[in-house]
C-alpha cells in the first residue's frame, strides 16, 4: 500500500501540486481558446481568462488539499446554471420565448438533450428512426455531437457522468448543499431502484408511441430550459408536472435530505449510466483493512450508493457517481478512487491522479463554452 492508516493524508506540497496541474493548464488553454486565441474582444477575453484561471485553480486545489468533492461541485453547479442560462438565451434569441411550438417540432428545431438517449435506443434499433425532433448535424446542440460526448463520458466515467458531466446535475447537487444538516434523515435505500422502473417505462412507451415520453411528460428540467407551448389543457397539465417535479425533486427534497433526489429517484439516464459502471475502468474502492466501519461515507453519499452492508462487504454499489464526497469524508482514507484490476488499498494516489485528470478534463472542456458565455454576458453589462 502507498498510504497507511498512520499517514492517511492525500495532501501534496505546493510545488508537486503545481507540477500535477501543469498539463491541465496547457490542455485546457488549447481547448478553451480553440488553439487560436483571439483577444480582440475585451469582454470575450476577460471571460476566457476568468474561466481558464477559475477551472485550473480548482484543479490545483484538488491536488493541493487532497479534497475532491467541494471543488468539483463548484464547477459542476456553475456549469448547470450556465448551461440553463445559455439555452434560455438561445431560445429567446431564436423564438423570443422559452416555449416551442408544433412548427418547431416539425422543423426539427429542438436542441438535443442527453436525457433522451434511453428513449432513442429501441426505436432506432427496430424502426431505424430518430424520435427526437432535432438536427443530426449542425446547429445548436445537435444529436450526433451530444450523443458522442455522452458515449465517450459513459465508457470512461460510467455513472461518473452524473457528477462530472451532466447538464443538469448541478441543480439538485447545489440545493442539496444549502443546509448543514438534513431535516429528513432516513429514506429507504429501495428508492434508489426507482430510476430503473422509470427507464423501463419510458423506453417502452417511447418505442410504442415514437415520442420521447420522459421529455414530453415528466422531465423536471423543462422548468429551466425549454418546454411545450401552453395551448390547452394537456400542455398546461404537462407544464404543471414539470414545475411540480422541479420544485419537489430538484429544490425542496435536496434541501431537506442533503441528497440528490432527482438523480437518485427519477432520472432514467442515471439508471442506464449505473449499468455502465460495470465497464468503466475507474471505480471507488473500500480498503477493509483500514476501514473501521464508522459509516460516515454512508451518511454523506448524495446518491444512496453506499449502505452499511456495502461497506461491510468492501464494495460500493453500481449507483456510485464518483463525486468524491465519501472519499473526502473518510479520515482514514479507507475509501478511495481506484482503477479496476488494482487491489483496494494499493496505489491510491496514482489512481486518484489518473481519475482526476480524465474526469476534470472532461468537465472543463464540456462546460467551458457555457461558462464563458455567461461571464461574457456579465462583463458586457459593464463594458
Amino acid at each position: 500500500m502507498d498510504e497507511t492508516v498512520n499517514n492517511p493524508s492525500m495532501k501534496k506540497s505546493f510545488g508537486k501540486s503545481l507540477l500535477y496541474a501543469l498539463p491541465m493548464f496547457l490542455i485546457t488553454f488549447v481547448f478553451i481558446t480553440g488553439g487560436k486565441p483571439d483577444f480582440s474582444d475585451p469582454a470575450g477575453t476577460l471571460a476566457i481568462l476568468a474561466t481558464f484561471l477559475g477551472m485550473n485553480i480548482l484543479y490545483f486545489l484538488m491536488h493541493y488539499t487532497g479534497k475532491t468533492d467541494k471543488f468539483r461541485a463548484i464547477i459542476f453547479i456553475v456549469f448547470a446554471l450556465s448551461l440553463s442560462f445559455t439555452l434560455i438565451r438561445n431560445m429567446l434569441e431564436i423564438r423570443h420565448s422559452m416555449s416551442f411550438s408544433q412548427a418547431d417540432i416539425v422543423e426539427c428545431k429542438i436542441p438535443f438533450c442527453h436525457l433522451v438517449i434511453p428513449m432513442m435506443i429501441l426505436p432506432a434499433a427496430f424502426t431505424k428512426s430518430i424520435i427526437f425532433p432535432g438536427t443530426i448535424l449542425g446547429g445548436f446542440a445537435n444529436i450526433s455531437s451530444m450523443a458522442v460526448l455522452w458515449l465517450v463520458a459513459t465508457l470512461v466515467l460510467g455513472r461518473g457522468f452524473c457528477s462530472w458531466g451532466c447538464f443538469y446535475g448541478g441543480w439538485d447537487d447545489g440545493f442539496s448543499r444549502l443546509r448543514k444538516k438534513p431535516v429528513i434523515k432516513k429514506i429507504s435505500d429501495y428508492w434508489r431502484w426507482m430510476p430503473f422502473a422509470v427507464l423501463l417505462m419510458v423506453a417502452i412507451t417511447a418505442a410504442l408511441s415514437l415520442t420521447p415520453t420522459y421529455c414530453s411528460w415528466i422531465c423536471p428540467f423543462k422548468a429551466v430550459t425549454e418546454f411545450e407551448q401552453v395551448t390547452g389543457m394537456e400542455s398546461a397539465a404537462k407544464a404543471g408536472v414539470f414545475i411540480s417535479l422541479f420544485l419537489g425533486l430538484v429544490v425542496i427534497l435536496p434541501v431537506l435530505t442533503r441528497k440528490r433526489t432527482q438523480c437518485s429517484f427519477l432520472c432514467p439516464l442515471g439508471a442506464m449510466n449505473s449499468l455502465s459502471n460495470k465497464i468503466t475502468p475507474f471505480t471507488v474502492k473500500i480498503d477493509k483493512k483500514a476501514c473501521n466501519e464508522c459509516f460516515k461515507c454512508v451518511d454523506v453519499c448524495p446518491l444512496f450508493a453506499l449502505t452499511p452492508e456495502d461497506v461491510k462487504n468492501g464494495k460500493v454499489s453500481i449507483f456510485c457517481s464518483k463525486c468524491g464526497k465519501c472519499v473526502d469524508a473518510c479520515s482514514r482514507k479507507a475509501i478511495h478512487y481506484g482503477i479496476k484490476g488494482i487491489p483496494a488499498g494499493s496505489m491510491k494516489k496514482f489512481s486518484r491522479n489518473i481519475f482526476l485528470f480524465v474526469s476534470f478534463l472532461f468537465i472543463a472542456v464540456f462546460s467551458s463554452g457555457a461558462i464563458i458565455t455567461v461571464i461574457k454576458s456579465i462583463f458586457n453589462l459593464f463594458i
